[in-house]
């Protein structure tokens, strides 16, 4: 489909002073890239790359409006004019390519912590947040004055640094969505009770905001259509809102958004486990009852979605986020007929949300450049080289690409019949299938820049000897290992021998959850689909405990629960013996010290693997260098892999 066929994606559209040459936006989202406060290179050159791919409104992470919001360490303190020049930085890299940006301004409200800006938490109303626990202060008359005016400040400084407009959140981690929701105001002022009540400090920023940019910039509102907690704002009331907003006259489009970044933040960074297009639904209702251009949100993560979501009339506009974060020539490549080359959204939330959440700066499991695009790549060598990549997983995958597309001639041996190494395994289980996307992604890329790829083929030593290359990079992976416990028993096995189908457990299952991610919780829901009664222990304290950084924990639960699966914590198994064919296990309790035993027919084990590092053992005093990337250095997770692919592809 070429971009001429999108018939409505690629069509322009006025939005107030602006006019847009596409339909996708790269909608507000945080980055960490800020230092001390301030907007950074990191900042600027993450923008223009993507308004170098195309988009067609770029709205930066938000901007904090008054010192007593700082939830975050890393986040933007537009209420100082020190930001001016960061921000002349950023919009002057973005216009250079002809892409409109605006800036989204934001208190979080009660939705925050004093513990960076050593102030008490403002908010409408003393209700904790649940993620953050920290009663906030009841803010008066005065100090509701005060905010505004903040808005209306920093709004000012989005004007004097050259953005084209700000949008103001209102939605998931906001003061004003605190206003708005019945949940969180419980005030009995002219700022409580009635939804016009609740909604007036939204009006009264947007009469500041417009005073302080004036007629020739945008502006727009992000509303939350649907907070998903008890007595919280739902679409009725959203709509609303959103008929008060356009009588203003003054604000040029409304935003959409769903849950509450702290209670229900798993629906609005929507990993693989929820559909594409779940929160168009607001947007739809939003659009049918105002006039103003409205953006629709909610896992969009192909031209197509993004077609239809247009097609179908549920918005005006399409925000893709993750999209583009994972390839900056997203809308470029979709407008030139290209849309198969994307570097398509796994919605993993590994490198994106889930560094996010440990306060990291953002990055993307399968672009090793985000977040990196102020760091030049060196230039490559002064002649290209005859490089053999031994290995098709994601870390191979990625070497083997970044080396043909720096110019050398890259052979890749796999000795399977297909490439994709564990992520083959992984992607196979329930609610996971999104995953093999990285395969997929690298393997065309591969393709595209020329790599010879020989799949069912055994790369010895000697062979690779024999073809005197300029180097080798190996990326044999790792192998599953038996827990010391385990010793020869044949119904304990990996997981790994349950998904390449060694192995078929039937009846009562242990699952031994050692990593703390999706390993053992993917295994569980498949021997469960099977039929299986099901256990997963752990020596942590919740099972599957990295899945709450992916915000893949609440759906999993769910499942979970449905599905009869059983899950015990804090417990650490001792040993293992069989008696009368069935397994029996010693577990420690370490909690208490207390030490029991617990029958099972078999038990799945994900626990720490092995490098397969034989093949870098043989090659020690080649004639040639020899690089390691991925688990056959030391087993991790699949970002390492490609990141690490991407290094060495670039040092070749």
């Amino acid at each position: 489909m070429s971009g001429g066929r999108y018939r409505y994606l690629f069509s322009p559209l006025r939005v107030g002073p602006l006019v847009v040459r596409n339909r996708i936006v790269f909608s507000a989202h945080l980055t960490n890239y800020a230092q001390d406060g301030l907007p950074s290179e990191q900042h600027a050159e993450y923008y223009a790359a993507r308004a170098a791919g195309g988009a067609g409104l770029i709205i930066t992470e938000e901007h904090s409006t008054h010192v007593t919001d700082w939830p975050y360490e890393k986040l933007i303190h537009g209420f100082h004019r020190e930001v001016i020049p960061g921000y002349r930085r950023i919009t002057e890299a973005v216009h250079a390519h002809g892409t409109p940006i605006l800036a989204q301004l934001n208190h979080n409200g009660g939705q925050a912590s004093s513990m960076y800006s050593r102030l008490p938490v403002w908010a409408p109303s003393p209700v904790p947040d649940p993620m953050f626990r920290e009663v906030p202060k009841a803010i008066d008359a005065r100090e509701i004055a005060e905010v505004v005016a903040g808005y209306g400040t920093v709004a000012g400084h989005c004007a004097e640094g050259g953005f084209d407009g700000v949008e103001l959140q209102c939605s998931h981690s906001s003061i004003v969505r605190g206003f708005l929701s019945p949940a969180t105001n419980k005030r009995t002022d002219a700022y409580g009770g009635s939804l016009h009540n609740r909604a007036r400090i939204l009006l009264e920023i947007i009469d500041a905001v417009r005073e302080a940019i004036g007629p020739e910039r945008a502006l727009g509102v992000r509303l939350c259509g649907d907070e998903l907690i008890e007595g919280g704002t739902t679409i009725d009331e959203a709509v609303e809102v959103a008929k008060l907003v356009e009588a203003t006259g003054k604000v040029d489009y409304i935003n959409t958004s769903i849950g509450v970044a702290t209670s229900t933040l798993f629906m609005i960074e929507a990993s693989m486990a929820i559909p594409p297009g779940y929160a168009l639904f607001i947007a739809n209702a939003i659009r049918d009852a105002v006039r103003l251009p409205v953006i629709g949100v909610g896992r969009i993560k192909d031209p197509v979605q993004a077609e239809r979501a247009l097609a179908e009339g549920h918005c005006d506009l399409v925000g893709v986020v993750r999209g583009q974060i994972a390839d900056a020539d997203f809308v470029a490549k979709a407008r030139a007929g290209h849309a198969t080359e994307i570097r398509t959204c796994l919605s993993c939330n590994q490198e994106c949300v889930g560094r996010m959440g440990l306060n990291r700066w953002l990055g993307c499991i399968e672009n090793p450049r985000t977040g990196k695009e102020s760091v030049p790549l060196p230039m490559p060598g002064p002649r290209p080289q005859r490089v053999l990549v031994v290995g098709g997983g994601p870390a191979g995958l990625q070497a083997a690409s970044t080396a043909a597309q720096r110019g050398h001639h890259v052979t890749l041996f796999e000795r399977n019949e297909t490439t994709g190494g564990q992520v083959t395994l992984a992607a196979s289980v329930p609610s996971r299938a999104e995953f093999l996307d990285v395969v997929r992604n690298l393997l065309a890329e591969c393709q595209r820049y020329g790599v010879d790829i020989k799949t069912g083929a055994e790369a010895s030593a000697e062979l690779l000897r024999s073809e005197s290359p300029d180097a080798v990079v190996l990326a044999t992976g790792a192998k599953p290992k038996k827990p010391y416990w385990a010793g020869d028993l044949e119904r304990v096995v990996d997981v790994r021998d349950v998904l390449e189908g060694r192995a078929t457990p039937d009846g009562e299952v242990v699952v031994l959850d050692d990593l703390g991610f999706h390993q053992a919780t993917s295994v569980a829901e498949l021997l469960a689909d099977r039929g299986c009664s099901v256990r997963i222990t752990t020596s942590g304290m919740v099972v599957g405990q990295d899945l709450g950084v992916t915000l893949d924990m609440e759906t999993f639960n769910v499942r979970a629960h449905a599905k009869g699966i059983r899950q015990h914590t804090d417990e650490v198994i001792l040993g293992a013996s069989e008696v009368d064919g069935r397994i029996v296990l010693q577990v420690l309790t370490h909690t208490t010290g207390v030490t029991t035993e617990r029958t099972c027919d078999w038990v799945v084990c994900a626990t720490h693997q092995a490098p397969e590092d034989e093949l870098w053992q043989e090659l020690k005093g080649a004639p040639f260098p020899v690089y390691r990337a991925g688990d056959c250095v030391t087993p991790r997770r699949a970002h390492a892999a490609v990141i690490e692919g991407h290094r060495v592809g670039v040092a070749l």
